[in-house]
């Protein structure tokens, strides 16, 4: 159901113009995520994922500039808002969990400070209210003893409990929908499994959204209920998440889904992990056609002339490859 829709993304095209040309870092891509629901937002370093991430949130610097297309949230474009009106949405509407906390969190101010600051930037409390809360936040995410933890510093914390921090911040007021941008790829695999756990409890309690960034299938099927898969600046495949793992369409996809290391089976000595061959294409000199044309088994002769829509294959399953539609 429409109404049912938290954030709306239509043919958003982002470019870097630099003096060796332009990047077409995202280039025309279009999704949706429901309230309540955790989309995956998968693929190789470089396609386009964290671009994406920032143009919804107008976090863009130059050389970068959103060309053209449109992110509605709850029924507003935020690319048509003035910056006060986003500035005003990003923390409070939408959070942002990003990769490595220590680039993140101020080294220089306590725990305490950085979290009630931004609870008193867009919420109405006193200080003491805003300290009150933020003791509740970090005991909310896990934090032993929180009382205890606002004296510290970034630096005086695990990797695991800054990234708690991060999470309580982004918590911190009631957002509808939390972007985590790769938010346990710096953890051992202890801590991964702890935070993940974490934002589905919370997810669970609180109801919001989340748009999980990750190069890690696995957690993407322990996540999420629907999956992206971008390449070279476009989504080639977009499902629930049962089916593009039990029926992945794009070779792409399937590339990577043959990519995981498998535990059961037989041991052999000679056993090889599947690799995709080739190299993805430079986004400052994409190909005639298709941009996987050259890494693909089943390209035929349209591949090199044009490039695909994304075509309906199933209810809820669509996928950008030529050998599933024609023109």
């Amino acid at each position: 159901m429409m109404n049912n829709i938290l954030l709306n993304v239509r043919d958003l095209h982002t470019f870097f113009h630099t003096p060796q040309g332009v990047i077409r870092a995202v280039n025309g891509v279009d999704f949706s995520i429901t309230r309540g629901e955790t989309v995956g937002l998968v693929g190789e370093s470089g396609c386009g994922k964290s671009v994406t991430a920032l143009s919804i949130t107008r976090l863009i610097e130059p050389p970068g500039r959103i060309e053209r297309g449109k992110v509605v949230f709850e029924d507003r474009n935020l690319l048509e808002l003035s910056e006060s009106e986003m500035r005003h949405i990003r923390g409070n509407r939408i959070s942002i969990i990003f990769q490595e906390p220590l680039t993140s969190l101020n080294p220089v101010h306590r725990v305490r400070d950085q979290i009630s600051e931004c609870i008193r930037l867009h919420r109405t409390l006193s200080k003491r209210q805003a300290l009150q809360l933020t003791v509740e936040m970090l005991g909310k995410v896990g934090i032993p003893d929180p009382e205890k933890r606002l004296q510290s510093y970034p630096h005086q914390m695990s990797g695991g409990m800054r990234q708690r921090v991060m999470i309580a911040m982004a918590l911190s007021c009631n957002p509808e929908m939390i972007i985590a941008d790769e938010p346990t790829t710096a953890l051992d695999v202890t801590i991964q499994a702890q935070i993940l756990d974490l934002m589905n409890k919370l997810k669970e309690e609180t109801g919001l959204s989340i748009l999980l960034i990750t190069h890690d299938l696995g957690v993407v099927a322990e996540m999420a209920q629907s999956v992206i898969v971008m390449y070279a600046g476009r989504i080639v495949e977009y499902a629930k998440v049962h089916n593009l793992f039990n029926e992945p369409k794009h070779p792409y996809t399937l590339g990577l889904i043959e990519s995981i290391p498998k535990l059961n089976g037989p041991i052999r000595g000679d056993r090889m992990l599947q690799a995709i061959p080739g190299m993805v294409p430079s986004l400052l000199e994409l190909p005639e056609g298709c941009s996987f044309q050259k890494r693909c088994a089943r390209r035929f002769d349209l591949c090199s002339e044009r490039e695909p829509f994304l075509f309906q294959v199933e209810s809820d399953h669509f996928v950008r490859c030529w050998y599933f539609g024609q023109p």
